[in-house]
């Protein structure tokens, strides 16, 4: 690790006052993919549908490949585990909603330069692996322990310095049971797909994105604080650049409506026709269980009371709601909220921060509501 070649890497910024979106935005914009907000409706997201953020390039891992985690550093046992020996242990599966900790960094002001994300960077699939603290109990940490740090195959320079993706996880964090972090190999009942970590990845429930480590090869615990870049200096809440801030970790409580009526091609405003239209979507929370969603249909000035789907059982997965909307002809602006029951609701106004990180102002879906066709 260390500093990348000259020139390879810009610092973080700012986008300038009324600068639209970049050709280095619209690159990343293309690699990666939000979720369709229409397949909200989907209980599990299909693979191909849910949110994708790789940093660098995905690894090409073919069917033959002798893949092999390691798991060592302050341990008495160090281990080196193939994918049989993996699925060899007691599996779990696990429903886990994923969310981007950049989603709703493009409707910031000012914008921070980085994946343009709107609200799509989510999905919610069930992970089979092995726990993590079965493999951490195998290993036995020394006594003085304190972070776990895992480090994915994919290699690139950010912001000129050039690494392997890594992040860690407090000691504590990767031995619990709830939630209980997971060494996935397999999503939806099927092998991890490229783009989501084949042939593994960690799966830490509650968490933003940036902590669920794709194409894991090595788990190394430390008695120091990691203070890789991915730890340190990304994905952190700063308000000035000169600023330590805090770590980006649980993920902000969140409501998302499924578009009704029909789209616009460019504008994306949606029609619906004058009488009930149900509104529906999809609440979650990483810090704890969504007690509440409201509905709003004039753009934040007065709400209702959503109806809950009925609880599954899936603590870390979103619930669905819904509320029946009389249509009145007219343009309308409809938000949604949750509140989560540690009192945690989302804002009306963006918290703003230089990463664009943790952005859970409520969404906005503007509609028109236009009379029949004679």
């Amino acid at each position: 690790m260390g500093r990348g070649p000259d020139g390879t890497s810009t610092p973080a910024r700012l986008a300038a006052p009324d600068e639209g979106i970049g050709r280095d935005e619209l690159a990343l914009a293309t690699r990666n993919h939000g979720l369709p907000l229409e397949a909200l409706r989907h209980d599990l997201t299909p693979p191909g549908l849910h949110y994708v953020l790789t940093h660098y390039d995905i690894p090409y891992v073919p069917d033959d490949t002798a893949w092999r985690l390691t798991l060592g550093g302050r341990v008495r046992t160090p281990l080196t585990l193939t994918l049989a020996d993996l699925r060899s242990l007691p599996a779990v599966t696990t429903r886990v909603t994923l969310e981007c900790a950049g989603n709703g960094r493009a409707l910031l002001t000012p914008r921070p330069v980085s994946q343009p994300w709107l609200v799509e960077a989510v999905g919610t699939a069930e992970w089979t692996g092995v726990p993590l603290r079965l493999l951490l109990a195998e290993a036995a940490p020394a006594t003085t322990a304190v972070d776990v740090v895992f480090t994915g195959a994919d290699h690139g320079v950010e912001r000129g310095v050039e690494q392997d993706y890594q992040r860690s996880l407090p000691l504590g964090a990767a031995l619990a049971t709830e939630p209980e972090a997971l060494v996935a190999y397999a999503m939806n009942g099927a092998p991890l797909p490229p783009q989501h970590g084949r042939p593994l990845r960690l799966v830490v429930p509650g968490w933003y994105g940036m902590a669920h480590v794709k194409w894991l090869r090595d788990i190394t615990v430390q008695d120091t604080p990691f203070t890789g870049f991915q730890q340190t200096v990304a994905y952190r809440l700063r308000q000035d650049p000169g600023e330590e801030g805090e770590p980006v970790t649980r993920i902000a409580p969140r409501a998302l409506i499924v578009p009704p009526g029909f789209p616009d091609f460019m504008s994306r405003t949606r029609i619906v026709r004058p009488g009930p239209v149900v509104l529906e979507g999809r609440a979650w929370s990483g810090r704890a269980p969504v007690t509440r969603v409201e509905v709003s249909t004039d753009g934040g000035g007065t709400w209702a009371e959503a109806e809950p789907a009925p609880e599954t059982g899936h603590r870390w997965a979103w619930r669905g709601w819904h509320h029946t909307w009389t249509a009145v002809p007219g343009r309308h602006v409809l938000c949604a909220r949750a509140t989560d029951a540690g009192g945690h609701t989302q804002p009306l106004d963006q918290p703003w921060n230089r990463g664009g990180f943790a952005n859970n102002v409520v969404q906005r879906v503007e509609v028109l509501c236009a009379e029949e066709r004679p």
